[in-house]
């Protein structure tokens, strides 16, 4: 199940990335992180930036409300989601991802 984090106002989401493959997606679940195919390089922050714009396009919220808090420079990321609840998100993320236990 995904462990998503109250934190204020803001939800922090756990994702695994894969970079460089051949297309950017949601893959499923890894253990309770988020896994997302990217074909950015883990090369300057392209693989992080594209990380964040593959999350906004998804969750329909503006770039400016995500922010990496943890994992940089790691596959495991930690991404703060700003003013929404942890129910909001886990219920666009089930209307998006019906086969996936959020």
């Amino acid at each position: 199940m995904l462990d998503l984090r109250q934190s204020g106002t803001d939800v922090v989401l756990p994702v695994v990335v894969q970079p460089r493959a051949s297309r950017d997606a949601v893959a499923g679940l890894r253990g309770n992180a988020l896994k997302l195919l990217l074909t950015a390089p883990p090369v300057e922050g392209a693989a992080n930036d594209a990380c964040l714009r593959l999350l906004a396009g998804l969750l329909g919220v503006s770039r400016a409300r995500l922010s990496i808090i943890r994992g940089e420079k790691a596959r495991q990321k930690l991404i703060r989601i700003a003013h929404v609840t942890a129910e909001e998100l886990r219920a666009r993320l089930q209307g998006l991802f019906p086969d996936f236990d959020l």
